[in-house]
């Protein structure tokens, strides 16, 4: 009997981009402030910031109240505003495909989903009892709320799903979302991450910890991952999202491809709630590379998740040097947006994409000595000229999350 021949499958492409957080309010805005190395870390002048340990964070500038309904301002947090407003911009820039709505799903993953509204709400029952509770808050403190308001402005029945895996949350949705091109259950995946936490309760919980860097007097140059002297990093907020095609699907179409999640991989540490384990980062980043069919040497950029924490940076040189050698590109544009969480690997996904396809690659700021713990290529101003056609993406978070996403060019 003749063999039966192995079904291909469908590569997962993307073909849109979308994000407002520091450093811009668009996808273009945003790369072209990383590549001039502008930082988007500024001084906290709320009141309630004043007795904080830390009071530098990076904040998102663009109106959200010019850019969405009325209706749809005051019904959701924050966090659902920021995913709403870069879900559109990434549909925009993909041409608005014409999908089947069954075949159309999104994954937005979060850390924390809409804790602004939590807070808000909790202190007006304190004060003012039950009454004065909003009849949105259920619907604005889900965590599934940005997915949720993102499925019903698109239209999309093919699930809306939420990965929930703190700083890991926006990269593994991309993971699940690739994964659902891959495997037929979708034709198109609106796939990322946001949060919007910004508040008093998180900077006290990140600072009791001594997470966060305590530059309040240089917001600009807090922010310095890999640098011998970072201290933690800065509280950012922010959405990133991509338009996950098939590739069959986006060609059909006539749809321009930025590029591919050419693999991925997800694994936990199941070790320590804070602590990471620097043989599950490496692991996991062998495993995204087995997932695309490539090697360590395969890589020509890597866009470290590295927050600027002391020990952090460290652990994940050393899981980047044992699988894709010391001589690689590295970066980490953490050090002009600071940490958006549940944002940060989805902007870092954004960011590899531009830089394979456009050859340009962001430095990492605020680096006045490399530690010299930290064996790698860190570039330290944008380089121009690159021919790197795979990129490695890294998001790690608290309870031992780890993601890994290998980026291709178009």
């Amino acid at each position: 009997m003749s063999a039966v021949p192995r079904a291909v499958s469908p590569k997962a492409v993307v073909t849109g981009t979308g994000t407002l957080n520091p450093l811009g309010s668009t996808a273009a805005a945003t790369w072209n402030a990383m590549l001039a190395g502008t930082s988007g870390i500024a001084v906290l002048d709320e009141d309630w910031a004043q007795q904080l340990p830390v009071r530098i964070a990076g904040r998102v500038t663009a109106d959200l109240a010019a850019l969405l309904t009325t209706r749809e301002f005051k019904r959701m947090d924050r966090c659902g505003q920021l995913a709403l407003v870069a879900a559109r911009e990434a549909w925009a820039q993909a041409g608005t495909p014409d999908v089947d709505p069954d075949r159309l799903a999104v994954v937005i993953g979060s850390g924390y989903g809409g804790l602004d509204t939590t807070l808000a709400q909790t202190r007006e029952l304190d004060n003012g009892g039950p009454r004065k509770v909003s009849p949105h808050t259920l619907t604005r403190i889900m965590v599934n709320g940005p997915s949720a308001w993102v499925s019903i402005d698109m239209g999309a029945r093919g699930g809306a799903r939420t990965p929930v895996s703190a700083c890991a949350s926006g990269a593994e949705a991309i993971a699940q979302g690739a994964e659902m091109i891959r495997s037929g259950a979708a034709d198109v995946v609106i796939a990322g991450g946001v949060d919007a936490c910004v508040n008093d309760l998180i900077i006290s919980g990140f600072a009791q910890i001594r997470a966060l860097s305590t530059r309040n007097d240089d917001p600009q140059g807090a922010s310095r991952p890999f640098d011998r002297e970072r201290d933690g990093f800065v509280i950012a907020e922010g959405a990133a999202i991509l338009v996950l095609e098939s590739e069959e699907h986006a060609r059909a179409r006539g749809a321009e491809v930025l590029g591919a999640i050419a693999g991925g991989a997800v694994t936990s540490d199941a070790s320590d709630i804070v602590a990471a384990d620097p043989d599950m980062q490496r692991r996991v980043m062998e495993k995204a590379l087995a997932s695309a069919g490539l090697s360590g040497t395969d890589i020509g950029f890597v866009h470290a998740h590295a927050t600027s924490t002391p020990v952090g940076d460290r652990l994940e040189a050393q899981a980047i040097k044992a699988v894709i050698g010391n001589t690689v590109p590295v970066t980490s544009t953490k050090s002009l947006t600071g940490h958006l969480l549940g944002g940060a690997g989805a902007l870092g996904a954004i960011a590899t994409l531009r830089a394979l396809r456009t050859g340009d690659l962001p430095g990492t700021c605020n680096i006045g000595g490399l530690d010299p713990e930290v064996d790698l290529n860190v570039l330290t101003k944008t380089v121009h000229g690159s021919t790197a056609a795979a990129g490695m993406v890294n998001a790690f978070g608290f309870g031992g999350h780890s993601v890994a996403l290998v980026v291709t060019g178009a």
